[in-house]
């Protein structure tokens, strides 16, 4: 027998309830929601079971609802409470049974507060199979037309609730194994009970969205992300994207080009004996204002050297007084051969007028590390020579660079926040490269 398309409610068979006839003629099976009886639509409504069920779960949707999903209006005819258990731990999720007369059936679901919509797709032409992901070396994949989904876990559930109409028939205790696999926009999940297979893509509803389209508010509160969620990007995240990689660019190109100007030499390389210092060394400064670079440079070899430097304007007035650490040590050992400090330092600073400066330079204390020398021996100098050098107008792209890094930092969030956006979507996958 098929179902009367002209029916429109019917006592149930059981306990004598009232119920609606909304689901459409592929209809298979009612649960009775005041008694919890299975009714055969396709047998006058005789009772087959009678499921022994849980509490109706808590959900804002109810049997006969009608809402409007992607320009689609669908009415709600059955709700499933689903369990899962595994190491201790449960899941349970529920599914809303939709209808439409136009689009046929789907199904709205409430997940840790979020809310998906799936349909069966006839499209996926290929299967994925628990021995499958067992068997795989690398993670199974699946291809469709613009898409590829990637194997994100499998799970058995249980249907532990169920009222309303159904195109199957929900039983207790029977177990639908789900191989599920995610693409960036969507899920396929391979579901699997006895010997029937069912293929469902799976959308992530905005709850926004759905609430317009029922007209309530659903005080829902979703937890965590969800694996179909897409990344709600801001409404700038392209333009700082694009320009803010852009000027780090620019910013890093006109830094390189700026520090390869040298500027102009105030002082040749000179090169003074330690045992001549002090000494004073007088420069013309030209380009007043610019960047001015003291270079010196050592020949410490396990040794170290602090040098007092004193700098005098024009006027003869002392500029200021500053000092600067030469040291440089290697040696080896079971890592291999080793080295620390650098026998190169610089000092910079910014002239006020154009003039003849003088540079003073001392050398205030010395010593070596770690070295060890023969009762009596005579300790050579710890640092023997000195070469120093002046430029004046040195062009330097420090800041240029910290303003890139700046500029980078800026551009980057958005590809961060997709990121971690991937990171948390893929974070309940159950597959490891590792095994």
């Amino acid at each position: 027998m098929s179902l009367n398309p002209e029916l429109k409610s019917i006592n149930c068979t059981s306990c004598g309830a009232g119920l609606d006839i909304l689901g459409g003629g592929r209809v298979t099976t009612h649960i009775c929601s005041y008694c919890g009886s299975e009714l055969d639509t396709q047998d006058n409504y005789k009772v087959l079971a009678k499921f022994d069920q849980a509490a109706r779960p808590k959900s804002p949707f109810w049997i006969g609802m009608v809402g409007h999903l992607y320009d689609v209006e669908w009415t709600i005819i059955g709700t499933l409470q689903h369990e899962e258990r595994w190491a201790g731990k449960s899941w349970t999720w529920i599914d809303h049974q939709l209808f439409s007369p136009t689009h046929g059936y789907a199904w709205l679901t409430i997940e840790d507060g979020h809310l998906t919509f799936s349909r069966r797709d006839r499209k996926a032409v290929a299967w994925m199979s628990e021995r499958q992901v067992e068997t795989a070396h690398y993670q199974p994949r699946v291809r469709l037309p613009g898409e590829v989904f990637k194997y994100y876990d499998t799970s058995s559930s249980q249907v532990i609730f169920a009222e309303g109409e159904f195109t199957w028939a929900p039983k207790t205790g029977e177990v639908t194994t789900t191989v599920s696999a995610l693409s960036d926009r969507a899920m396929l999940g391979f579901s699997s009970k006895g010997q029937e297979r069912e293929t469902y893509r799976t959308v992530y509803l905005p709850k926004a969205e759905v609430e317009a389209g029922f007209d309530i508010k659903t005080g829902l509160r979703p937890r965590g992300v969800h694996p179909t969620q897409a990344l709600k990007a801001g409404e700038h995240s392209l333009f700082l994207l694009k320009s803010g990689l852009f000027l780090a660019v620019l910013c890093i190109l006109l830094a390189g080009f700026l520090s390869s100007l040298s500027g102009t030499s105030a002082i040749q390389p000179q090169s003074f004996a330690v045992h001549n210092l002090p000494v004073s060394i007088p420069f013309e400064v030209h380009k007043p204002g610019r960047l001015t670079r003291v270079q010196m440079r050592g020949d410490a070899r396990n040794s170290w050297g602090y040098f007092a430097v004193e700098l005098e304007d024009p006027e003869g007035e002392v500029l200021f007084e500053s000092g600067r650490t030469i040291e440089y040590y290697f040696g080896r050992d079971g890592d291999g051969n080793w080295s620390e400090g650098s026998n190169r330092a610089e000092l910079n600073f910014f002239p006020p007028v154009a003039g003849t400066y003088i540079l003073s330079i001392e050398l205030e204390e010395t010593g070596y590390w770690a070295q060890s020398f023969a009762p009596g021996q005579e300790k050579p100098p710890a640092i023997k020579g000195l070469e120093v050098k002046v430029t004046n107008g040195v062009s330097s792209g420090f800041w240029l660079v910290v303003l890139g890094l700046v500029f980078g930092v800026i551009g980057g969030l958005p590809l961060l926040r997709r990121y971690l956006h991937h990171k948390r979507r893929w974070s309940g996958s159950d597959w490891s490269d590792e095994d």
